[in-house]
């Protein structure tokens, strides 16, 4: 016999940053992606990057704040130790991608000499003097980067889904909007 346990969400504030940035990062690898693979340097993209880069890293910057301010429902409790800590894990390194991604690739444009012109004009200043060597180096840093960041973004949407399709334990539940369910 299962018991009924309340779920205890996140704040809709974490929730509403929550699914902002997962949009955010789809569209910033999506651009990145083809802007690679596809179709090539292309201006428009190269500016819809970068744009959705540095929102964010201002969104990282506010999750973080938010973090150490709203510290949450605290741990799942159907999590075993080891999964908390998988989990706990996971969530630093995917904070450290989120600032540290869209500061490599701001640095590498800085390094290339181009010009750091986002949507509706606005122009970044340079992180690092133009250089070659330090654009290359940049340049594999923000890919390698690029790619972690996909392997974890991936990786946490297949733990969710996990929970929510084959346990059935409510985890998703704690993130999602609507009336609260207790989980049976």
């Amino acid at each position: 016999m299962r018991v009924s346990t309340e779920i205890v969400r996140f704040d809709p504030l974490t929730r509403v940053l929550h699914w902002l940035m997962a949009a955010l990062v789809v569209a910033a690898l999506i651009a990145g992606a083809g802007m690679v693979h596809w179709w090539g340097e292309s201006n428009a993209l190269r500016t819809v990057h970068m744009t959705v880069g540095v929102c964010v890293l201002a969104l990282a910057v506010v999750r973080v704040v938010n973090r150490v301010l709203r510290r949450g429902p605290g741990a799942f409790a159907r999590l075993g130790s080891i999964e908390r800590r998988v989990a706990f894990g996971s969530e630093i390194l995917m904070y450290v991608l989120l600032l540290a991604q869209p500061l490599i690739g701001w640095a590498m444009v800085s390094a290339s000499g181009a010009d750091g012109r986002l949507a509706g004009g606005i122009e970044l200043p340079a992180l690092v003097s133009a250089d070659w060597q330090l654009y290359e180096r940049l340049r594999s840093l923000h890919t390698y980067f690029g790619y972690a960041l996909l392997v974890v973004f991936t990786a946490h949407i297949c733990a969710i889904a996990f929970h929510a399709l084959i346990l059935r334990d409510g985890l998703l539940r704690r993130m999602l909007f609507g009336a609260a369910r207790p989980v049976e």
